[in-house]
């Protein structure tokens, strides 16, 4: 096996300026940045990244950990993580939570012992007081769509209240005063917070909240379809149903379509999240928009400012959601 020495001897440059090449720094000239990188291919050099983390202190590795690794939702987020850290010349280290704290916590400390120059965590499960203490530690830690105001530097969240206030006021204001609720599993807080902005939006317009009109969902489209029969069945009047994510909207417009409902004459549906296929459905569908894949990029760009030390980096720390209109809800005013 080949080794920087030999590299050093056939590009006729210092060990130093191997080091630097290696390393990416910018102090090496491209004539001779391409000397050495062709001694490296002729040799079939490649860097030890464990001596090379013993020498800088830094793996150039970053841990992601997120609720699930199917799905568009979680799919665009460590797409944005992982493209903005790419291009820097670091890689990530992916697990999963399953919104269950005890998996959280074990797929954090895997995350720890591999050595990470830094974490990003999507957690649902975990308290705030353990994050908090959390970032105590020697491993920097930055939390993805969770807001905690102690250590609030180190989030990247969405005003999800606002969210489902604006899908809720959306619907009041062409005309629906019916409107039925399926809202996320509310040991979530964003879950939570969009359930306070749908509620928000009601009492401004002085609409009651009938607890026959809510039904608690799982974010998936089993929960749509779920929710959306069990008001058919309860014999529940609405004429628009507000869902706190796409994925539930999708179950619950497939739902309605079996049932023969025509869409959205019968029934308006509203999602949120505005994922991939939100603009695929029959009819295409009104949303609110979660701009989680800038989100992912912000957050490495977070790391990438505070850990790796790159200037000239603006960070957004709280992110707005805004309506999309397509064709799902229709005015009955």
């Amino acid at each position: 096996m080949a080794t920087i020495y030999e590299v050093s001897k056939l590009a006729g440059v210092s060990l130093a300026t191997v080091s630097r090449v290696i390393n990416n720094n910018s102090r090496v000239s491209d004539k001779t940045r391409q000397k050495v990188t062709d001694a490296m291919a002729e040799l079939d050099y490649r860097p030890n990244s464990i001596a090379q983390s013993l020498a800088s202190n830094r793996t150039n590795s970053v841990g992601i950990l997120v609720s699930e690794l199917h799905g568009p939702f979680f799919g665009q987020m460590m797409a944005g993580i992982e493209s903005e850290l790419r291009l820097a010349g670091k890689h990530v280290i992916i697990t999963t939570g399953h919104s269950e704290e005890d998996k959280e916590t074990e797929g954090i400390e895997f995350l720890i012992s591999r050595n990470c120059d830094a974490i990003i965590l999507h957690v649902e499960a975990v308290s705030d007081d353990y994050l908090i203490e959390l970032c105590k530690g020697n491993t920097p830690v930055y939390l993805m769509s969770r807001y905690i105001k102690e250590i609030k530097e180190n989030c990247i969240s969405l005003d999800n209240e606002l969210g489902g206030y604006l899908a809720t006021k959306s619907i009041i204001t062409q005309g629906h005063s019916s409107v039925a609720y399926i809202a996320g599993p509310q040991f979530k807080s964003d879950a939570k917070c969009r359930l306070a902005g749908h509620k928000k939006a009601l009492a401004e317009y002085k609409i009651p909240f009938h607890d026959t009109l809510y039904f608690e969902g799982d974010f998936s489209e089993t929960g749509g379809s779920e929710g959306l029969e069990y008001f058919i069945k309860n014999k529940r009047h609405f004429t628009a149903l507000v869902c706190a994510n796409d994925e539930m909207a999708s179950g619950a417009i497939t739902y309605a379509r079996e049932q023969g409902f025509s869409l959205p004459q019968d029934l308006s549906i509203i999602g949120f999240d505005n994922i991939i296929f939100s603009q695929h459905t029959y009819p295409k569908l009104t949303t609110i928009d979660n701009p989680v894949n800038l989100m992912g990029h912000m957050a490495a760009k977070l790391v990438l400012k505070n850990i790796y030390q790159q200037s000239d980096i603006e960070i957004t720390h709280f992110f707005e959601p805004t309506l999309i209109v397509r064709d799902s809800v229709i005015s009955i005013l």
